[in-house]
């Protein structure tokens, strides 16, 4: 939003319409779509992804409440120093909608990292985005809908009753909660970014925002990490989680969504369920068995689907 959607808080808020894409919502332009923006996009989705699986490295020193803090306030105090939000002249009904989305980005970041702390990175991402999902369906109130809906759901009943190994089936129950209920966050920060982008110019309003969530975030990572927060190498790793799934995605989705379409940009970003399951595997050598990727498989089909029927319906603008 400038620089910066978010598994998770990574999209610049604007008025962007909810029946366009299952994803968080940023402001763009709608020039046709080119390799180079696409390129931006995916790569936005690895550096997210890439960034969550660094998260979980951390957490046996800080924990998932720590690194969310660490996070949260590194990408706060930049979006701060690039946006120089102004604090006056604002209503008390914007200092709501403010407020409501930094609750909402704080709720989304730490039930999302409580989550990948209990499960693999894959299935937590998967899971997550039914979140953005719910709200497509919900908004459109198109029969179709139903179709995409039930598609996502045979994923979860993949995802969740396959069983043993080291591949993603029998999940922990908790982790699994925790991830349904980041993406029931997410829902809530697509409603709440786009609303903040109507009263606050550019980024400010998500500069604010990020600066609530962190503060929300902080005694909580100070009641887990402790002394931890301090040590030098957990966060310089801090900030290397914040460049990799805040300032750096942000920057790049802000560019690529200056060319390419917003259904482009929707239909790319519901790829993240399988870039996390690389990254799993990459970096946290979490294995992925057959019918692991035929659910995921599902789930994007679904997001995509679902992305697709809305800009037929309406397009993006």
């Amino acid at each position: 939003m400038p620089a910066t959607s978010p598994k998770s808080d990574r999209a610049v808020p604007a008025p962007a319409e909810l029946t366009t894409a299952p994803v968080r919502p940023t402001a763009a332009g709608v020039a046709p779509s080119r390799f180079g923006p696409v390129a931006l996009v995916i790569a936005a989705g690895i550096s997210v992804q890439f960034g969550a699986a660094l998260a979980v490295k951390i957490m046996p020193g800080a924990g998932a409440a720590g690194v969310v803090t660490l996070r949260l306030a590194a990408a706060a105090l930049v979006l701060l120093v690039l946006c120089r939000p102004k604090v006056r002249g604002y209503s008390r009904a914007d200092w709501g909608t403010v407020l409501a989305f930094g609750v909402a980005m704080a709720g989304m970041n730490g039930l999302f990292y409580q989550s990948i702390d209990r499960i693999p990175l894959g299935p937590a991402v998967t899971l997550e985005v039914l979140g953005p999902l719910v709200l497509s369906v919900v908004v459109s109130r198109r029969l179709v809908s139903l179709l995409w809906a039930g598609l996502a759901l045979g994923g979860v009943v993949l995802l969740a009753g396959h069983g043993g190994g080291d591949g993603f089936g029998g999940l922990d129950l908790l982790g699994a909660a925790f991830a349904l209920g980041a993406g029931a966050m997410w829902a809530a920060y697509i409603v709440f970014s786009a609303r903040t982008g109507r009263r606050f110019p550019q980024a400010d309003g998500l500069a604010l925002a990020m600066a609530v969530a962190a503060v929300l975030s902080f005694p909580l990572g100070v009641i887990e990490a402790g002394p931890a927060l301090l040590v030098p190498s957990t966060l310089a790793l801090g900030v290397g989680v914040a460049v990799l799934s805040s300032v750096l995605p942000y920057t790049l989705e802000l560019l690529a969504l200056r060319r390419v379409p917003a259904p482009t940009f929707a239909i790319l970003m519901s790829l993240e369920p399988a870039i996390a399951a690389t990254a799993g595997f990459l970096l946290l050598n979490q294995a992925m068995s057959e019918i692991d990727a035929l659910a995921i498989a599902l789930v994007i089909a679904a997001s995509m689907g679902a992305v697709r029927s809305q800009t037929r319906k309406t397009p993006a603008a």
